[in-house]
């Protein structure tokens, strides 16, 4: 009974979330409050070895969503400690894998801008509960034991945010989540654009693997990536200066 009554108020609140509510408006102090506690989640060190696992989450749903959309099969995620990732698909033709391949670093920059957006438009409940949603789906494709462990933990706090997170506070808390997500996609871009650079091995970057496929230079794709998570970071940024009252 106790577990049905608690699915029942999850549901509820998936389903509450979608609800149209007034646009975001805060004060400027809160909005420097806002960045700062989004900057505190992805740039330290500290915080960024956990909140960036997040991110590679969202890195690869990219690739699997992508995929998705060109009729590709999506066979597996695999998460790993060290903000690795890999998104398994089958199915015909270059051009699908070359599209699904291109979707991993920029995925992050879009989510997060989409956040950002929503949280000032008054869809920051549905921001939230399409997440949790989404993440709850993604634990069937998950391959190996980091990753579901790195998948139910996202999962369950999205959930958590969902049931209880004060209606009053979930726009503040889509808004930091955007920020920081679009914070992490620039600082992703910057590490493999380093591996480029010589500081590590770039076999592994989806912009080598892209140019394996396609034929078109690496530093085409990462150039393509950064304009992508620009063009994400100006659209955040144009959100954000929207929620100042």
């Amino acid at each position: 009974m106790a577990v049905m009554t608690g699915l029942e108020q999850w549901w509820q609140a998936l389903r509450d979330g979608f609800a149209h509510g007034a646009p975001l408006q805060l004060d400027m102090q809160v909005v420097v409050i806002v960045v700062v506690a989004a900057a505190a989640l992805s740039v330290p060190r500290a915080t960024w070895r956990w909140f960036g696992l997040y991110v590679t989450f969202v890195h690869e749903l990219g690739h699997a969503l992508a995929a998705l959309m060109t009729g590709r099969v999506v066979r597996g995620i695999r998460l790993r400690l060290d903000h690795s990732g890999e998104m398994i698909s089958a199915g015909r033709g270059t051009a699908g894998s070359v599209w699904s391949g291109f979707w991993g670093y920029p995925a992050p920059a879009v989510a997060g801008a989409l956040m950002v957006w929503a949280a000032s438009a008054g869809w920051a409940g549905a921001a939230l509960s399409l997440g949790a949603a989404m993440l709850l789906v993604s634990l069937l494709f998950i391959r190996n034991g980091w990753g579901m462990l790195i998948a139910l933990v996202c999962a369950a706090v999205a959930q958590a945010l969902v049931v209880f997170l004060p209606p009053a506070n979930v726009g503040v808390v889509v808004l930091v989540l955007g920020i920081a997500l679009l914070v992490g996609a620039v600082r992703d871009w910057f590490k493999v654009a380093a591996v480029h650079g010589g500081r590590g091995d770039r076999r592994s970057s989806d912009a080598y693997l892209l140019s394996r496929m396609s034929g078109v230079p690496s530093f085409v794709w990462l150039t393509g990536f950064a304009l992508v998570i620009g063009a994400a970071a100006f659209w955040g940024t144009t959100a954000l200066g929207s929620v100042v009252g």
